[in-house]
């Protein structure tokens, strides 16, 4: 069930991108199309179940999943320039720096990232839900959130002594799971609903996604990745695995999967497409 509906949800999200996407043109629409294109666009999935469970309108839904895989599209931009991670493969393809060049890049970040707020600010919701979607999106991804969390992460490549468990915990909650969070909670908003079982389970989703990124870079496979593998263990950086071990950064991922699942209780049998897409974080091979 989940496979066929995140791949339904990739679809349509793909579609709705490519029509935001369509006046831009030149270099950096060209940019942009190939920035955004490919993944497996959980973040979209998430917002679409957690909307589908809340009873929103697809089309309100779709055009919040757009904007969170846009936002997270500018992320990856931004994250792989030789300034932050220096990485020349995402997705399996050029990073933008490398296809075209550094300027371009931070140019189509900017570009992807006020498409994101183009696509929240044009839904078709009352107002003080899409100011509600809008502020939770600028706080889950700015000096809070994600690029907080990108920050402490450059810190930590230069910092004396590597960081514990609880610091690793708090940067990842912020650079992968602020994100992963507003899309699990972005139903309800849109709702109007309460964000509390669905905002437990993004929590533990998201640091259970960032385990089993740090196991994948140990036992990954770049061919499946799409993406530079060995380098946090290379750079000497503190993980989850560096920190836990293998075995018992794999047994604590799966603890958060069934927190993540337990998290859920108050939906019944209609959450069970989020409990599969929690197992699938841990069990993925990219």
């Amino acid at each position: 069930m989940f496979e066929r509906r995140i791949a339904e949800v990739a679809a349509d999200v793909t579609a709705r991108l490519d029509a935001a996407l369509a006046p831009m043109d030149g270099r950096i629409g060209d940019a942009m199309r190939h920035a955004s294109s490919g993944g497996k666009r959980l973040r979209a999935f998430l917002v679409c179940e957690g909307a589908a469970l809340h009873g929103v309108d697809p089309s309100a839904a779709l055009d919040a999943a757009a904007a969170i895989e846009a936002m997270h599209a500018y992320s990856l931009v931004h994250d792989d320039l030789p300034c932050m991670d220096d990485d020349d493969l995402r997705r399996g393809l050029p990073t933008v720096h490398v296809k075209w060049d550094e300027a371009t890049a931070v140019l189509v970040g900017d570009a992807l990232q006020t498409l994101t707020f183009d696509l929240l600010a044009h839904m078709p919701l009352a107002a003080d839900r899409v100011v509600a979607l809008t502020a939770g999106m600028a706080r889950a991804a700015g000096g809070q959130g994600m690029v907080q969390g990108q920050a402490m992460d450059i810190a930590a490549e230069t910092a004396p002594v590597p960081l514990t468990l609880p610091q690793i915990t708090d940067l990842q909650a912020k650079k992968t799971g602020a994100l992963i969070e507003w899309s699990a909670q972005a139903g309800p908003v849109m709702a109007g609903d309460d964000t509390a079982a669905l905002g437990a389970y993004a929590r533990a989703l998201g640091l259970a996604f960032q385990i089993a990124d740090d196991i994948l870079d140990v036992e990954g496979d770049e061919a499946e990745t799409g993406k530079r593998l060995r380098k946090d263990g290379e750079a000497g950086k503190a993980t989850f695995v560096s920190l836990l071990g293998l075995d018992g950064a794999k047994a604590e991922a799966d603890r958060l999967v069934t927190s993540a699942c337990d998290a859920l209780s108050v939906y019944g049998k209609d959450a069970e497409c989020l409990r599969e897409a929690a197992r699938f974080v841990i069990s993925r091979q990219s």
